[in-house]
């Protein structure tokens, strides 16, 4: 059975680029996608995915913020965070807080599959 991906970014069109590069190039299942922290959440504990792929600057609830919450609720969630290269004081509190890795914008698609299944087998 596939491993279960709920895609969170506030920008629909970054969600579906990720959901053709997972589904297409990794055979993964989006399971969810939310638009933004308290709905990712939210849809963690609804959905309980596999992998979470979490954008780190976006409007209500941060990337950060939900992070920290859905590491709260599972500590053994795998999240990877997505950055933009100017963002390297938010990667790096994110990667204290519990992100397993993450993919710079705009997206490299071997890098997004390399990075979701590295995530996985940990």
């Amino acid at each position: 059975m596939a491993s279960r991906i709920l895609i969170v970014d506030d920008a629909l069109i970054m969600r579906m680029m990720l959901k053709d590069i997972l589904t297409i190039s990794g055979g993964y299942e989006i399971c969810g996608e939310a638009a933004d922290g308290f709905e990712a959440i939210e849809k963690f504990k609804e959905l309980k995915p596999d992998l979470v792929t979490m954008d780190i600057i976006m409007p209500k609830c941060t990337g950060i913020e939900a992070l920290k919450e859905i590491i709260k609720i599972d500590k053994n969630a795998r999240v990877i965070v997505i950055t933009a290269i100017d963002q390297r004081e938010a990667l790096m509190d994110a990667i204290k807080s519990g992100a397993k890795d993450f993919i710079v914008k705009p997206f490299d698609e071997e890098r997004v599959v390399s990075a979701v299944s590295k995530a996985l087998k940990h």
